[in-house]
C-alpha cells in the first residue's frame, strides 16, 4: 500500500511494510484473452485424458499434449510481456532492483 492506502498498481509493498499479497493490473482484453485461451486449454486437457481412456494410439495423444504445451507457452509468454512492461518497469523506478533477481528465477523456471 502506498502512504495514501492504496496499493502501488502491480501490487507490491513498500520496504517496511507488513508483507501483502500481490496482484496483477492486467488490462480487461488481455485478462480476457488469458482467461479464453485457458478456456481452450482447459478443454484441450479433457480431450487428451478422453482419448487416453478410449486407448487412441500414443502419437496422437502426445500430438496434442505437444499442442497443449504451446498453447500454456502461449499465456506464458503473453503474462511475461505484460509483467515486464508494469510491474517490472515500476519496481525498478521505484528503487526495487531485487525484481530483477525474481524475474530472472521466473524466466529459468518458464525455460525449463
Amino acid at each position: 500500500m502506498q502512504a495514501d492506502g492504496s496499493v502501488h498498481a502491480c501490487g507490491h509493498t513498500d520496504a517496511g511494510e507488513e508483507a501483502a499479497v500481490r496482484r496483477s493490473h492486467h488490462s480487461p482484453e488481455l485478462k480476457n484473452s488469458m482467461i479464453s485461451r485457458l478456456n481452450r486449454i482447459e478443454g484441450q486437457i479433457r480431450g487428451i485424458k478422453g482419448l487416453i481412456e478410449k486407448d487412441t494410439y500414443c502419437d496422437d495423444v502426445l500430438n496434442q499434449i505437444a499442442a497443449v504445451q504451446s498453447a500454456l507457452n502461449g499465456v506464458g509468454k503473453l503474462l511475461l510481456e505484460g509483467h515486464m512492461k508494469s510491474c517490472v518497469i515500476e519496481r525498478i523506478q521505484a528503487g526495487e532492483n531485487e525484481v530483477i533477481d525474481e524475474l530472472l528465477v521466473t524466466v529459468k523456471k518458464l525455460m525449463k
